[in-house]
Order: structure tokens, then C-alpha cells, then sequence
């Protein structure tokens, strides 16, 4: 069973995240601000992690900076899931994040989110062996 890591610092779309998250079968761990990422994800090591862009502490492109630069974390596949405009979606893809999901479409509608999870997933394991298996190209519906 995936284990994932949801950071994100509403506690009401962390709760309905997980929520929607464990009913799919995953195990999940959440963190509220983003000092707290490296030491969950360094320690657990997440199949997945999920990342809102605009965090207390630390934010959310400095969090995926992070994750990628350093060599235990390097290798985890990482979703932003945020409500700022998909127009930083590029940028954030340059820096190591496998897929965009607009958070505004998740609370009308979670399946396009589980269907990234679902995809990134299954390509990272396909992949594994390979250099780049942490961001497989996938398309996002």
C-alpha cells in the first residue's frame, strides 16, 4: 500500500484530503507547514508527496527545492496541489514537480487528483530503475 505525504496547511482540506486519500487505499501522513516536510519525508519516505505551494514557514517552492536537491528525498515523486494560477505550472515542472492539480477542483471533485496519484505512481514503479523514475511524464486531465 502507497504511502503518501499531504502538506498543506488548511487543516480542513489536509483532513479532506487524507480522507479521500485513505478511502482510496493509500496510507497517509500530513504536516501542516513546511519546516515540517523534510523530517516526515526524510525519516518515512513517501511514495508520494502532495504540496500546496503556499505554506507557513517555509513555502512550497522552497520545500521542492529541497526535496529534489538533497539525496534522500530526490528520488520521491512530488504533486503541488495548489490555488495559485496553473500559469507557475512550467516553472514548478522545472523544478522537480511531476504534476499540477488545481485544489479549487479538488472539494467539487477528487478523481482527477487520484488519477495523477494513480498514474505517477504506476510510472515511477514501472521506472524505478531509471535515473528520472521520480517525475515520469504523465498527462494531467
Amino acid at each position: 500500500m502507497p504511502t503518501i505525504l499531504v502538506v498543506e496547511d488548511s487543516k480542513f482540506l489536509r483532513v479532506a484530503t487524507e480522507r479521500v486519500l485513505t478511502k482510496a487505499g493509500y496510507t497517509v501522513t500530513s504536516v501542516g507547514d513546511g519546516d515540517e516536510v523534510w523530517r516526515i519525508a526524510a525519516n518515512r519516505l513517501p511514495d508520494l508527496i502532495i504540496l500546496d505551494m503556499l505554506l507557513p514557514k517555509l513555502s512550497g517552492p522552497e520545500v521542492l527545492r529541497s526535496l529534489k536537491k538533497n539525496v534522500l528525498t530526490a528520488h520521491i515523486p512530488v504533486v503541488v496541489c495548489s490555488s495559485l494560477s496553473q500559469k507557475n505550472e512550467a516553472k514548478l515542472l522545472r523544478e522537480g514537480a511531476c504534476a499540477f492539480v488545481e485544489k479549487s477542483l479538488l472539494l467539487k471533485d477528487p478523481e482527477p487528483l487520484l488519477d495523477v496519484i494513480r498514474t505517477v505512481l504506476a510510472k515511477t514503479t514501472a521506472r524505478s530503475v531509471l535515473p528520472d523514475a521520480a517525475c515520469p511524464e504523465i498527462e494531467v486531465p
